[in-house]
């Protein structure tokens, strides 16, 4: 063999290979989020074949979203003391046999160990793995690409999961979606040697203290959000444990590296504004997504009565607006502050979900939602193709792994606060519209009203005028009709009220991106450098 003449022009890493790991890690991404939307949308089919219970299966589909979220810091720090590169493959194994799981299991007990503790482990590693790779294996404008591919291949699982579970839950079965996602993983895998790890330096010695508080912090405020949405009690005191928690993880990885002492993570990486205000961005996007998300499928499929499949095929246009806006981005960006790119980005997320409000109560089919839903995935498009890269630019690789920890548990964090406050304030408003009306009604009589408000008050539910007809079939004809007019009358306006949460939230990453316009554009550092400060 003859040494030819090599060279270490970044930009010209092998781009066949490049193209396809970038395309691979899409894939990965793709299938961690379109999980949980294969679950959501099969509920009824798992109660049936499993013999269990709706909140059992709600259960499972909570506990995954908490393990995940509490363990997303720890899986950042595992990740350095194992190798990036490893850490993506037990965390796509562990996504692997949580889909298996569902595919075979009998009990609900094996989809709460398997699929909801071991996937979520799974996603805690996977996560900041993945961004860690993407940075380390790309550089320049290859770089941005992948993230915005990877970005992209996000948005549009959240969005099309539901289409995709509702067909096939209603043509095959919902064990089928599952069986596909493993084939799904087999095919990442095949290309694990495309991925080049990156060592870490670093002190191998794990914060134990750190991580108990991060579990406690990130565990206690998601499970108080998601206690919360179900209506149950202590959610205080789970807010309150959670928020002491984070002011604790917050003093001691302060004091332990004035202490020279290995932390957690660094709380130098909080020094740089700009990774100060992109995980910031990143988790007031999700909050706008998770509020979108959980209103518009409820009113699809409890004010139109529209199946899963119908559902799906109406939030198609946001999802291929998502898909379509973030590629483009991605490639056509340019010289293009990415500040000015991500504050259009929430310029129009707001627009187009404002849009919606005064749609809702009039709107009597899935397509009169198509231009509010194009403009509203447009941003989302141009969100996704650059707040990543933007967060993640200026940090070196010997912390980059910290930083996508942090950067992933901001977005997990946003997303189950999106959908957890945005249902919590629906179910609200619409108990107490209910109620009001159900009051000053001159047909229901006293204890017609009463019993309404007790009912809301135990158990506040959105329900269809046909799921109403059925409960009520005992009743007079009058009452009836007048319950059915007031449920006719609540739900918009409980639905119009929680898209308020996603606006306030496009609203603050609007403010928010004018903040970064007044700084530096992130640039990727020298290394061994620390990130940019102040």
């Amino acid at each position: 063999m003859t040494e030819g003449p090599t060279t270490s022009d970044p930009s010209e890493k092998a781009v066949g290979p490049s193209r396809l790991l970038g395309l691979l890690l899409a894939m990965a991404m793709f299938v961690l989020v379109v999980d949980t939307s294969l679950m959501n949308v099969s509920i009824s089919s798992v109660v049936r074949d499993l013999d269990t219970t709706v909140s059992g299966v709600q259960a499972a589909i909570a506990l995954e979203a908490l393990v995940s979220a509490a363990f997303i810091l720890i899986g950042g720090k595992v990740g350095d003391l194992i190798g990036r590169k490893r850490a993506y493959v037990l965390g796509l194994l562990g996504y692997a046999v949580g889909a298996s799981a569902m595919a075979l299991a009998q009990s609900l007990t094996a989809i709460i160990i398997f699929w909801a503790v071991l996937g979520g482990i799974g996603a805690s590693l996977l996560l900041p793995a993945m961004q860690s790779l993407i940075h380390g294996n790309f550089e320049g404008a290859a770089q941005k690409k992948v993230y915005a591919l990877v970005g992209a291949a996000a948005a549009i699982a959240a969005a099309v999961g539901p289409l995709l579970g509702g067909f096939i839950t209603t043509y095959l079965s919902w064990r089928v979606g599952f069986v596909l996602e493993v084939v799904i993983i087999a095919v990442v895998l095949s290309g694990i040697k495309l991925v080049r790890d990156v060592p870490y330096t670093g002190p191998r010695v794990i914060d134990l203290v750190g991580a108990a508080l991060s579990v406690l912090g990130m565990g206690g405020i998601v499970l108080g959000i998601l206690v919360w949405q179900e209506g149950g009690e202590s959610v205080g005191a789970l807010l309150i444990l959670g928020a002491i928690a984070m002011a604790g993880l917050t003093y001691w990885l302060v004091r332990r590296k004035r202490q020279g002492k290995p932390t957690l993570l660094d709380p130098d990486l909080f020094h740089s504004k700009v990774f100060r205000l992109g995980i910031t961005g990143q988790m007031l996007q999700q909050i706008a997504l998770g509020g979108t998300m959980i209103a518009l499928p409820i009113y699809l499929q409890m004010v139109l009565e529209y199946n899963a499949m119908q559902a799906g095929l109406s939030l198609a246009p946001l999802s291929l607006s998502m898909f379509a806006v973030a590629v483009l981005a991605g490639k056509k960006a340019g010289d293009r502050r990415p500040s000015s790119i991500i504050r259009w980005g929430f310029v129009l997320l707001t627009i187009g979900i404002a849009a919606l409000i005064p749609i809702v109560p009039r709107a009597e089919f899935g397509w009169g939602l198509v231009i509010p839903l194009v403009i509203a995935g447009s941003g989302l498009g141009l969100l996704v193709s650059q707040l990543n890269n933007y967060t993640l630019a200026p940090i070196e690789e010997e912390r980059i792994s910290e930083a996508a920890s942090v950067n992933s548990a901001a977005g997990s964090f946003g997303l189950s606060f999106g959908l957890a406050f945005a249902g919590a304030i629906m179910l609200a408003t619409l108990s107490l519209t209910f109620t009001a009306m159900a009051e000053s009604s001159t047909v229901l009589p006293p204890a017609e009203q009463q019993q309404v408000a007790q009912v809301l008050e135990d158990d506040a539910e959105v329900m269809s005028n046909t799921q109403l007809e059925q409960l009520l079939v005992d009743q007079p004809p009058e009452i009836q009709d007048e319950i059915i007019r007031i449920n006719t009358d609540a739900r918009p306006l409980a639905l119009q009220i929680a898209l308020l949460i996603p606006i306030l939230a496009g609203l603050i990453g609007l403010f928010n991106s004018f903040r970064m316009r007044r700084i530096p554009e992130p640039a990727a550092p020298p290394s061994g450098q620390g990130p940019a400060g102040d």
